[in-house]
Formats: structure tokens, C-alpha cells, sequence
């Protein structure tokens, strides 16, 4: 997921998670603890904390599962979906909202040249921190890749200050979906507001994706009356899975 943001208490228990991991309190002997690594107050006070197991790692806002590492696929397609048309282009600009556990940073790295620009907005300094501390066997060393710069901050902010057509592609991941968010600000990049933050801070003919745990027809519809034109991609959580479970919103500003 996607950034974990401010208000992430109750909100979040109400949200539906992206990751597949077992909470029964009883298990069998032969499986691996859930081990506690890190631990970290968020600013309203919810407890986040980074948990491993066997070969995974977890993310848990108040011992609520919030994402994991073996349930990464839909990251990539969002990474896959946004920049698909920007291969092979030059000195490309690239704006990801949400650090998560790194895996659509490291499908953008994938997909542009040796010259692109990747700006990683995450809310939360621990997120990149426990990337860098506990993470660089996943996609933490990613994070020194000379195309990448982090930024600590509201990928809302980050996007309403950038210069006119300065991105040729936006990704976010800061929510649940439209509906679920996971902090009350974040509604306005849902809404009016944000939309035409977007649209100024892309390139005519650039790219928005969005992250959803489910389809939202009223949102693509949204999408569509601010001038976007607007598909909808239905994603595996992992990719053995035998069904889409998330949606992937694309949206193109007009050229």
C-alpha cells in the first residue's frame, strides 16, 4: 500500500487490507513466529509496528494487518499501468505517492531509462526508515538508486506545488480506495480538488493511477467528468491468485 498516513487509527480497521496473512491467535507448533522488528507511534497516536515471518515481512496499524510482502502483485501493475508508454523516453519525471515496502518503486526503476527522475512521496519518515533498516533485501536498497529521491511528506502537497506539466506519470497509493481512505484528508485526490492538482501537474497526455482494495464506478465516473480518459483494471493481490481482489483506476489527461 501504499503510504501509511496520519489518521490511520480507526479508519483503518474498517478498510479492507491488501494482505494475506493468518491472524489466528493459535498455531501450529511447527510455524514460525510473527516476530516484532520495529515499533513507532504515528502523529494521532495509532501504534504502527513491522513484523517478519519466515521469509515475509508485515505491516500492522494497531496489530490490524495493513500490507505484507507476499501480496505485492498489484503494486506492480499499478507501476506497470502508469508507465507503460513511457519506455525507452527520455529524462521521463515520475511521482509515486506511497512507499509501501518499495515493489512499485522498483517496477517503475524497471520500466524507465537510466536518466528518468522517480519522486517517492511517503507520510511517514518510520516507513522509509524501516525500508532502509530492515528492508534492503526486499527493495530497500532501491532507495539509493540515483534516480530516486524520497520525500517526506503529503503526496497532495507535493503535487499542488509541482510546476505545470511537470510529471509524466503519478502513481498513488496512500489508501484503501476512494471510499476507504485511510485519512480524511486524502479524500480531496478523490475529489475536485485534487483532480485538477493532478491535471496541472501533468504533462498533457500523462498518466494517473490509482490504487483501490475494490472497484468504485462512481469514481471513474468522477474521473471522467474532470476530463480524464478513464479505465479500469481489475488486479491479483499475488500472482498465483485465482482472482482479481483490488482495481487499478488509469486515467489520461487530455494531450
Amino acid at each position: 500500500m501504499s503510504s501509511v498516513t496520519q489518521n490511520l487509527a480507526e479508519p483503518l480497521l474498517r478498510a479492507p487490507v491488501r494482505n494475506v496473512e493468518a491472524t489466528g491467535s493459535r498455531q501450529p507448533l511447527f510455524m514460525k513466529p510473527f516476530l516484532q522488528l520495529a515499533q513507532a507511534c504515528t502523529p494521532d497516536g495509532a501504534e504502527l509496528t513491522l513484523h517478519a515471518h519466515d521469509v515475509h515481512f508485515y505491516l500492522r496499524v494497531n496489530r490490524q494487518p495493513l500490507m505484507g510482502t507476499n501480496a505485492s502483485e498489484s503494486e506492480k501493475i499499478l507501476a506497470q499501468l502508469a508507465c507503460e508508454g513511457l519506455r525507452g523516453k527520455p529524462g521521463v519525471r515520475v511521482l509515486i505517492g506511497g512507499l509501501g515496502f518499495g515493489f512499485t518503486l522498483r517496477r517503475v526503476l524497471e520500466l524507465v531509462g537510466n536518466d528518468a527522475h522517480i519522486e517517492v512521496a511517503e507520510l511517514l519518515p518510520q516507513v522509509v526508515a524501516w525500508n532502509r533498516e530492515f528492508l534492503s533485501a526486499v527493495n530497500g536498497l532501491l532507495l539509493e538508486d540515483k534516480r530516486v529521491q524520497v520525500v517526506v511528506e503529503d503526496v497532495f502537497q507535493v503535487i499542488a506545488r509541482a510546476p505545470a506539466g511537470h510529471f509524466d506519470a503519478i502513481l498513488l497509493d496512500v489508501d484503501n480506495g476512494p471510499i476507504a481512505m485511510v485519512q480524511d484528508g486524502n479524500a480531496r485526490l478523490y475529489q475536485a480538488q485534487g483532480f485538477a492538482a493532478i491535471t496541472q501537474a501533468l504533462k498533457p497526455g500523462g498518466r494517473v493511477t490509482f490504487w483501490s482494495a475494490s472497484t468504485d464506478h462512481a469514481f471513474a465516473k468522477r474521473l471522467g467528468k474532470a476530463g480524464f480518459k478513464v479505465a479500469t483494471v481489475a488486479a491479483k493481490a499475488y500472482a498465483q491468485a485465482k482472482r482479481c481482489a483490488h482495481t487499478i483506476f488509469v486515467a489520461d489527461r487530455a494531450g
